[in-house]
């Protein structure tokens, strides 16, 4: 199976009438490459899984049609053909069925099981973390943002929407280390007071999360904070746009978009990251608050013996 950018660059060839012989591309390595957007809501992906899983079915029915298969309203396939680059739903279904026909033709290769859907979500996450592998070949900065986000006493983690659980890992390991987290997960005006007053006590940073599809609410908790006086560390997905322009530091790292929902290998690596550089800068802390935890745990039986 073609790696994906393999597939995003075979499927341009092809579109261009570019494609090499030797690098034939299956009907579903097409479509990943025309539908590989990580702005498409859940709703746009199922559209795009059905369409890959079905596609010498699917690329000759009517827009009410596959609405009914997928079990969507006609004006979310309309919105998916605008997302993923046509004048709509009539021009699509053009797309699709010169790929649909390649296939019926017995002109593509054999197409590959459902299975390597899923291979191909855990693909794109290998390339994610080979990125921020990378990226750790100067871990200066993410040094650097651990001491401070350890030195902030209270230290407020910020994560709405789909970006809870991002921040609740965070924060519970972080509480293990560090005297005061304070985690904010509701947005409005909820959230204000949580920034205000966790600057009111002292505190002098906020690690916020923004997965997409990304809070409006987000924006304007960071703009609170920053207001506040509160630098904002961010751990996102992009490195341009109004987030990132509004946070003090910013680290852009690949999210798995392959699957109806995102998946997160790099941003959670990059969690425990920030983690371990909290550790390391105040290490006579750590191990006197790991000690006492484990202590507290023992005696009233937090976990299982093995």
């Amino acid at each position: 199976m073609p790696s994906p950018q393999q597939a995003r660059a075979q499927a341009s060839a092809i579109t261009s009438g570019k494609a090499a012989p030797e690098a034939e591309v299956s009907p579903s390595a097409q479509l990943r490459a025309l539908f590989d957007r990580p702005r498409l809501s859940p709703g746009q992906r199922r559209i795009a899984q059905y369409l890959i899983e079905n596609i010498t079915e699917a690329a000759f029915l009517s827009i009410t049609d596959l609405a009914d298969r997928v079990g969507v309203s006609q004006p979310s396939v309309t919105r998916f053909a605008s997302a993923v680059g046509f004048s709509g739903y009539p021009a699509l279904r053009e797309k699709l069925q010169s790929i649909a026909l390649g296939t019926l033709a017995g002109g593509g290769p054999a197409e590959e099981n459902r299975g390597n859907e899923l291979q191909a979500a855990v693909d794109a996450e290998i390339e994610n973390l080979e990125n921020l592998r990378r990226d750790f070949a100067d871990p200066n900065l993410v040094i650097d943002i651990g001491r401070k986000l350890s030195s902030s006493t209270p230290l407020t983690v910020l994560g709405l929407r789909i970006s809870v659980s991002l921040a609740e890992y965070f924060a519970y390991a972080a509480r293990r280390i560090h005297p005061d987290v304070r985690l904010v997960t509701r947005g409005g005006s909820v959230a204000y007071d949580a920034l205000l007053q966790s600057r009111e006590a002292g505190g002098t940073w906020v690690l916020a999360f923004s997965m997409p599809r990304h809070a409006q609410e987000t924006l304007t908790a960071v703009r609170v904070a920053r207001g506040a006086g509160l630098k904002v560390a961010l751990i996102t997905d992009l490195a341009l746009g109004p987030l990132a322009d509004e946070a003090d530091v910013a680290f852009a790292l690949g999210t798995g978009s392959r699957l109806v929902f995102d998946s997160y290998a790099a941003p959670g690596v990059m969690c425990s990251a920030l983690l371990q550089a909290m550790t390391d800068a105040d290490p006579e802390r750590t191990q006197a608050r790991l000690e006492e935890y484990e202590q507290v745990a023992d005696q009233h039986h937090f976990f299982l013996r093995d």
